[in-house]
């Protein structure tokens, strides 16, 4: 019975659409849900912060111009990560950039905001070179601060329908 039931609420997302998503009410997200988006999120991140840290710090760039990049390079991988599934599920490239757009977007600023916050607030993290212990530390602890706060904003977007939720109805 319940295999039926889920089969059912399957097809009612993947028929559903974009537009109500009244399967997703306020309270029925789990934190495991608003986890599962928020990893999902910091992987792409995660891919762009470290790459931008490195070729900023490697190209001696001031740290105004190393966040700009590493900020710009976790949204490409962000918004690629999720598209690469989107467009898995047969969905064209424009419109898979609309819905990584949609689930992402909010989720990768609240990231970015936080965990490059976090580096410059760590005395000496952005001038460490990338041979410095201080420089990984830094930059682990600022993605695991930005994780756990970025989890709730996830929590309650796809609550609302909002953020990660517009991928559901690709996932099946």
């Amino acid at each position: 019975m319940s295999v039926e039931h889920d089969h059912s609420h399957h097809e009612h997302e993947h028929h559903g659409g974009h537009a109500g998503h009244e399967h997703h009410r306020p309270g029925k997200v789990s934190w495991g849900m608003a986890a599962s988006a928020t990893l999902h999120c910091l992987t792409g991140c995660a891919i762009g912060e470290v790459l931008g840290m490195v070729i900023g710090t490697a190209l001696g760039w001031g740290n105004l111009a190393t966040i700009v990049l590493a900020v710009a390079l976790a949204f490409v991988f962000g918004y690629t990560l999720t598209m690469r599934g989107v467009l898995r599920a047969g969905v064209g490239f424009k419109q898979a950039l609309k819905v990584a757009l949609a689930a992402d977007t909010v989720s990768i600023i609240v990231m970015e905001i936080i965990d490059n916050g976090v580096m410059l607030v760590v005395p000496g993290a952005m001038e460490a070179g990338l041979a410095s212990w201080l420089f990984w530390g830094a930059l682990a602890f600022a993605l695991f601060v930005a994780f756990l706060l970025t989890t709730p904003v996830n929590k309650w977007l796809i609550g609302r329908g909002a953020g990660h939720a517009v991928v559901h109805a690709y996932h099946h």
